[in-house]
């Protein structure tokens, strides 16, 4: 008859030995599956807070990369009103005049860093702020100051800017119903081109809006 203590004894005494694993993994079978479990809760927290973070990199530099590349591929000005053309003798065209503005949402341009360039099919001509006359129509300034001095060149957002061109193209390179380009290069942001048509006649000392 096998009962109490000689159950536990009666083992050894037919030389086996106790197995003792079960009796220990069910005493630290808790423990050790709270210290995994806290393992992987830190774990995921820091692979979550990496991939977090990567991902608003990632979105901070595709925001960077798109607004760069709108700045770049639009122009940062626009033209308002009409474009005008003069002539001195009825066959060439002495002055090519228009007006510009800043375009929606754009910051303001250094007008001395202002680059036109004049196009035809016979002849090109680009021209820098010193050989181009502009004065402010509509300004931001006190009245009666000089604006080119007031705002340094600056074009700024409600301001209108009154450009005068003088290609010096002969009736040969820019005459009737010849087509030409001026295209308006500032520092930053693409070129803005203005593509008209001189009239099929004109008359001298006469100013006409070409379209």
């Amino acid at each position: 008859m096998k009962h109490g203590c000689w159950d536990s004894w009666y083992p050894l005494l037919k030389g086996e030995k106790m197995n003792s694993s079960k009796r220990n993994d069910e005493g630290f079978t808790g423990l050790e599956a709270a210290i995994m479990l806290i393992a992987f809760v830190v774990v995921a927290a820091v692979f979550s807070y990496v991939v977090l973070g990567a991902g608003f990199f990632t979105t901070q530099k595709a925001q960077e990369t798109v607004h760069t590349g709108v700045q770049q591929t639009t122009s940062a000005v626009e033209p308002s009103g009409p474009v005008s053309i003069y002539s001195s003798d009825g066959n060439a065209v002495g002055n090519v005049t228009f007006y510009l503005q800043l375009a929606a949402g754009g910051a303001g341009v250094d007008m001395s860093k202002v680059v036109y360039t004049v196009s035809t099919p016979k002849k090109i001509l680009t021209f820098t702020n010193n050989a181009v006359n502009y004065s402010w129509v509509k300004s931001n300034g006190a009245a009666g100051s000089s604006n080119q001095g007031t705002h340094a060149g600056l074009l700024n957002p409600r301001e209108m800017v009154y450009v005068d061109i003088n290609p010096g193209f002969s009736k040969d390179d820019m005459g009737i119903n010849d087509k030409f380009i001026v295209e308006v290069k500032p520092p930053v942001g693409a070129a803005l081109p203005i593509a008209r048509t001189v009239p099929a006649g004109m008359s001298p000392g006469t100013w006409y809006e070409v379209f």
